[in-house]
């Protein structure tokens, strides 16, 4: 796996808790280079600098058997944003203020096919050079890649806000409870992720 630059301390989170109806199998538990797609993740976000990572939701006992720190989600079937809150609210370190400049959390999707660590890096690293906002997101055509984010933890209390209000959409939460949103220009490969098996790289599509 490359080395990427060190962005400063940072925590991370894997989002396990999908449904995974369009691919039929768990999605966080598929190999790929005789690795499960969240331990990918997780290895990825350690190369980039993490110093906790926390697999959030999904089949806690499997993905623990895999060596991961695994926690429940707050709110099981709620969707990305659910997972993004109960992240920001159990991974340690930080402060909940939002000052510690180690309070940075980045929140990926278990099914990133290529995880990289320098682009993990690199979204760290534009959120930290602008202390004004809550989160950066990468774009890819024009849209918004939530589920490869760096968020300050301040975000949970109004993304939080949203969710009890009945918000599912991460974007329809961060626009309706003003959480400033920057972005960052990456490779689009490192963000793409696997909604179906027609997704996977070969040998993980046919096992």
């Amino acid at each position: 796996m490359p080395a990427a630059p060190r962005p400063g301390p940072f925590s991370g989170a894997v989002l396990c808790g999908g449904a995974s109806r369009r691919m039929g199998r768990d999605k966080a538990l598929i190999t790929i280079d005789g690795r499960p797609m969240a331990r990918r993740v997780a290895d990825a976000l350690l190369s980039a600098g993490a110093t906790t990572v926390v697999a959030v939701g999904g089949d806690l006992d499997a993905l623990r058997a895999e060596g991961l720190l695994a926690v429940p989600d707050d709110a099981p079937g709620a969707g990305p944003l659910a997972g993004v809150v109960t992240a920001l609210a159990d991974l340690p370190g930080g402060s909940p203020t939002g000052d510690d400049p180690a309070d940075i959390v980045f929140v990926g999707g278990c099914d990133l096919v290529t995880p990289s660590p320098t682009a993990i890096a690199a979204t760290v690293a534009a959120l930290r050079a602008e202390p004004g906002l809550d989160a950066v997101v990468p774009v890819v055509d024009g849209r918004r890649q939530w589920m490869h984010g760096a968020w300050r933890r301040r975000a949970r209390a109004p993304l939080t806000s949203a969710l009890d209000a009945g918000e599912r959409a991460v974007h329809a939460a961060t626009a309706a409870a003003g959480v400033r949103v920057g972005t960052v220009v990456l490779d689009p490969s490192a963000v793409a992720d696997a909604d179906t098996p027609a997704d996977l790289p070969g040998p993980a599509r046919e096992s």
